[in-house]
């Protein structure tokens, strides 16, 4: 089933489930851009709907399983009131979502919603250092297999690059609309080198073989540069710095 399908149908299914409680259904991330890869990419789907008691959650179970089942992240399901009281705690992914959705069904309630910077700017640092103590912490599991080394950069990519433009604004910069350029542009800004990056988004896009990719020397390189962006923005934002 294609993707326009699939999306058709869980909207059809959340709606004949929640009725009139159902206020918006909202596609986001790189499914809402042109950037979006069936093979690497979620369809990542956010819900609004006036109430969420349990009852109400018991009533959208059969169409969140079979989103599930066909291999998407469960839908997110929000209240507008904690929509906008979680601004300051998500304000990462609701920045991204701001950024990058399309309204599937309903009222956009993102476009007016308030993200706090200074919270942005915390969580940046934090996610940075979480990811970089995941990605050492999943290599270490690996045994130094080739194959499944690729794998976790492949899996991970997506996480960092949203990061990068994530210090980008944190920094006072509007970063670039592509991931290429915002890799790039965050490569000079924190002093890193993009190219295993741009390694591993040719094999996304099928410009390259992973057969052609050494997977160990690649990753030395994506480490490398992951750990020297986290040092740079833990630096630049809590010096309260600027590019």
């Amino acid at each position: 089933m294609k993707t326009e399908e699939q999306l058709t149908q869980l909207v059809t299914k959340l709606k004949k489930a929640a009725g009139g409680n159902l206020l918006s259904v909202i596609l986001y991330g790189s499914a809402a851009t042109d950037e979006f890869h069936p093979e690497h990419s979620d369809l990542n789907v956010l819900c609004i709907l006036r109430d969420l008691r349990s009852g109400e959650l018991t009533k959208l179970g059969a169409a969140s399983a079979w989103w599930a089942k066909r291999g998407h992240p469960a839908p997110l399901f929000f209240t507008p009131e904690e929509l906008r009281h979680s601004a300051d705690i998500f304000a990462i992914e609701l920045l991204d979502i701001k950024a990058a959705r399309r309204i599937l069904y309903g009222e956009d309630v993102i476009a007016s919603l308030d993200v706090p910077t200074d919270r942005h700017r915390m969580q940046v640092e934090r996610e940075f250092r979480n990811n970089t103590l995941r990605l050492r912490q999943h290599y270490v599991l690996l045994g130094a297999d080739s194959r499944k080394t690729l794998e976790l950069m492949l899996s991970s990519i997506s996480t960092f690059a949203a990061l990068f433009r994530h210090a980008l604004l944190a920094l006072g910069e509007e970063p670039p609309t592509t991931k290429r350029a915002t890799l790039d542009r965050a490569g000079l800004a924190l002093g890193f080198d993009p190219a295993p990056f741009h390694t591993l988004l040719d094999i996304r896009e099928g410009r390259k073989r992973r057969s052609e990719v050494d997977a160990q020397a690649t990753f030395d390189k994506y480490l490398h540069a992951v750990v020297k962006a986290t040092e740079e923005v833990d630096r630049r934002l809590a010096s309260g710095g600027s590019i």
